[in-house]
């Protein structure tokens, strides 16, 4: 696998040179130097808001038809005013994820440090630092159990009585107590409160615990923390439990057993849980994508990124690291038993997003998905479960939504969501009314069953869950008097804006009929739970509906400038260079655009593709490269998909890796961490070595020239295949591949394709000619 880990040799400045821990719930961004260490502390529940029920002025369905009747006739001006007068919601209570506290620990030690070093090493899930003071060794290291469900650290030195530090902790919301103990304890009490986002009086509380267990030397009070001095060693753990949806007042002890239990195991002991339990998902892949020129891997992190922005030389390792990176936020950010799933900072939070007009919440129009775009295929599928859950609890909470919004059954969620499952649309029309924010996360349920095959999944969540959401379109949707064709509407394509009848200036306008985005989701949908319901022999009069509704969709359609139409009509671009993708859905992540299967419209991707990624004021935010790289994977272009994957990387990431978002774009005023660039981007690079998305398994399908030889072992297909791949000079070496189904299996890869009868859990090795032989069974 190489050496997988993030390595410095300077102190983290800030929080943007801080390394993540994280084990599916609690999180910090560890901070370190040779004199002190700042830990972020992030809880993924600490949310500010509350549940509120949906308000509206609609008048249901005969509102809705006038509005329409405005947009049909070309109206858009009197459509969005009684769109704004009827679907906009107050902003009420929603909320934000916020920074729990910071946890801080200054040395005393005198004298200056040498051979100071840190890192974050992926495959244990440990941050280390390390250096001499006076000619003694000290070392620390910190990780996030999630077996024991603490944050855990040990501090050593080589001198005797040589370790003292104070230890202190201060919150990050207005409503924070705390106390201190000589027995080693710091307890604190917290909730999440602020006014941007929220009235600054609801919020969840928290309940927290930092606990020294020092070998020798002495501890006492210091005003609120603790002063340890003396000591040849000491573990600090910490441990936080929230209110969050419990409905008794045992919620605060739960910190308390989670203190007592990890402090009566060994620190060796705890530490090798911990790397086992990491380790049985972080393993299943590797990649090597080759070394490039010699010793880069060697070179501190940020030094890696310096030479890559300046153009000097190649570092595909820095592109596997980046890759398994990704896998680790993963793991790190959502496990199977996690509350909440990955927000717009996955589980760690910079302060930033929250104070603005952002909020760290839950954007379904392409932050959330993409956060879980990688998770099947990187053979992480428990690690979506958080996601499934939700969006399950976020399907209960959205019938309301359609029943007050318009006066249909079903459910509905529109661009954005919190920890209660907020589904209105948002408060400002322009970028609220996307009606298919809520499907589109959804899909996620689509794709955890394709690539898992589950069929109790399938019978008691996704096909449950969907088919309530094809029965709201199927309630909503309306025909378009001039074409016949069933259209969603009034909606957007998310947070762009038009030119219409023909016009490239003048007014712009957000909302219009049948979104291109919105008509792809919806086919995708109506697809599926067609397909699902006949699979589980459930629903044949809703199958029927749904196959006769399908025939009324609109289909694609190729612009004047051969572009892929962003809306029903041809309409001029308002923001020719906008950062959201939204209608090449169908081509990634979706799979209704297929170089094969359709290649007039994949062309039109492209030159989508092409137009927005040439103009000089392109809003470049992390999340764009990254779906930029996928799309071109997706096309088979690897050249391209590189080139944007080197921007991602070398351009939108802090040293630490985390990827960000330009000041001046959507309102940011400074660099803002945002997750989906490190997740995107990671799949990205997975689509560039595996494709199973379009009925067969594509081996190597878009790789770059840069990555000449390489291999992967782990990679999954749909259809819960293993693939594990070595190649050559550009070309498929050998693979061996091993079906979760028996069936028919076919694989492709430069230009050749084999059709194979495979029998479940039983492998099959192929050469670079893609000879098959069978193997034992596994």
């Amino acid at each position: 696998m190489g050496d997988m880990k993030l390595q410095y040799t300077s102190p983290a400045a800030g929080w943007q040179q801080g390394l993540p821990i994280g084990n599916g719930r609690l999180g910090a961004v560890i901070q370190g130097g040779p004199d002190k260490e700042i830990w972020s502390l992030t809880e993924v529940t600490f949310w500010s808001g509350r549940a509120e029920e949906p308000q509206s002025a609609t008048g249901g369905k005969a509102a809705l038809a006038e509005m329409r009747e405005r947009f049909f006739a070309g109206d858009y001006e009197a459509g969005e005013r009684l769109a704004r007068a009827t679907l906009e919601p107050p902003k009420g209570n929603f909320g934000t994820h916020l920074t729990l506290a910071d946890l801080e620990i200054l040395f005393d030690e005198g004298g200056g440090a040498d051979g100071f070093s840190r890192e974050l090493d992926l495959e244990k899930a440990i941050v280390s630092h390390a250096y001499s003071r006076n000619g003694s060794p000290c070392r620390r290291e910190a990780f996030a159990t999630h077996a024991a469900d603490v944050l855990v650290t040990r501090l050593t030195t080589g001198e005797t009585g040589g370790l003292s530090f104070r230890l202190a902790l201060s919150g990050r919301t207005p409503l924070f107590s705390i106390g201190a103990d000589a027995a080693g304890y710091i307890r604190f009490r917290s909730q999440a409160t602020e006014d941007v986002h929220s009235d600054g009086t609801c919020g969840v509380f928290a309940s927290g615990i930092v606990h020294v267990a020092a070998k020798g030397g002495a501890i006492a009070c210091e005003g609120n923390g603790l002063r340890i001095e003396g000591a040849g060693e000491a573990i600090i753990y910490v441990a936080v439990s929230t209110d969050y949806g419990k409905t008794d007042s045992d919620w605060e002890a739960e910190s308390v057993q989670a203190i007592e239990l990890a402090a009566g195991q060994s620190y060796e002991a705890l530490r090798a849980e911990h790397i086992a339990d990491h380790g049985k998902l972080f393993a299943r892949v590797r990649l090597d994508l080759g070394e490039g020129d010699s010793g880069r891997s060697a070179l501190p992190t940020d030094e890696r990124l310096r030479l890559l922005r300046s153009g000097e030389g190649d570092d595909p390792a820095l592109y596997a690291l980046f890759y398994q990176y990704g896998r680790y936020l993963t793991i790190a950010g959502s496990r199977e038993n996690s509350p909440l799933p990955l927000n717009l900072q996955g589980l760690w939070n910079d302060g930033e997003a929250n104070r603005m007009a952002w909020s760290c919440d839950y954007h379904l129009d392409v932050n959330t998905e993409m956060n879980y775009y990688p998770t099947e295929a990187a053979n992480l599928a428990e690690c979506q479960v958080p996601l499934t859950r939700f969006v399950a609890k976020l399907a209960e909470a959205g019938r309301s939504s359609a029943r007050t919004f318009y006066d249909s059954e079903g459910w509905v969620a529109h661009v954005f969501t919190n920890a209660w499952g907020f589904s209105s649309p948002g408060w400002g029309l322009n970028w609220g009314m996307n009606v298919t924010g809520g499907l589109w996360i959804a899909m996620q349920l689509k794709e955890h069953y394709e690539f898992g095959l589950d069929r109790v999944f399938l019978k008691e969540t996704a096909y449950p869950v969907l088919k309530e959401a094809a029965l709201f379109f199927l309630d909503y949707m309306v025909v378009h008097p001039e074409h016949g064709w069933l259209v969603t509407g009034p909606s957007n394509s998310p947070e762009n804006s038009f030119y219409p009848n023909g016009r490239t200036e003048g007014p712009e306008y957000a909302l219009s009929m049948g979104a291109t985005m919105d008509m792809m989701l919806v086919r995708d949908l109506f697809d599926f739970c067609a397909d699902a319901s006949a699979t589980l022999e459930v629903d044949e009069e809703l199958r029927a509906r749904l196959k006769s509704a399908m025939k009324q969709l609109p289909p694609l359609q190729v612009g004047g400038n051969g572009q892929l139409q962003e809306w029903l009509e041809d309409f001029g671009e308002a923001q020719p260079d906008h950062r959201h993708l939204s209608h090449l859905y169908g081509l990634y992540p979706g799979a209704q655009i297929t170089p094969q299967g359709t290649p007039e419209l994949s062309e039109a991707a492209r030159t989508t593709l092409q137009r927005r990624m040439g103009r000089e004021g392109l809003e470049d935010v992390e999340f764009t490269l990254a779906q930029f790289a996928a799309s071109f994977a997706r096309l088979g272009d690897g050249a391209n998909a590189h080139k944007q994957l080197t921007y991602l990387i070398s351009q939108l990431c802090f040293d630490n890796l985390l990827t960000y978002s330009k000041p001046g774009i959507a309102g940011a005023e400074t660099n803002i961490f945002v997750a989906d660039g490190n997740f995107g981007g990671a799949s990205a690079i997975g689509e560039m070595l595996l494709h199973s998305h379009a009925g067969a398994i594509g081996l190597l399908p878009a790789l770059p020239a840069n990555w000449p030889s390489g291999k992967a072992e782990g990679l999954r297909a749909r259809g819960n295949t293993i693939v594990d791949m070595r190649w050559e000079e550009g070309r498929l070496a050998e693979a061996t591949i091993l079906p979760g189904a028996s069936g028919t299996l076919v694989v492709c890869s430069g230009g050749r394709t084999v059709t194979l009868e495979v029998e479940a859990d039983r492998a099959y090795k192929l050469d670079g000619e893609l000879q098959a032989t069978m193997l034992q069974r596994m």
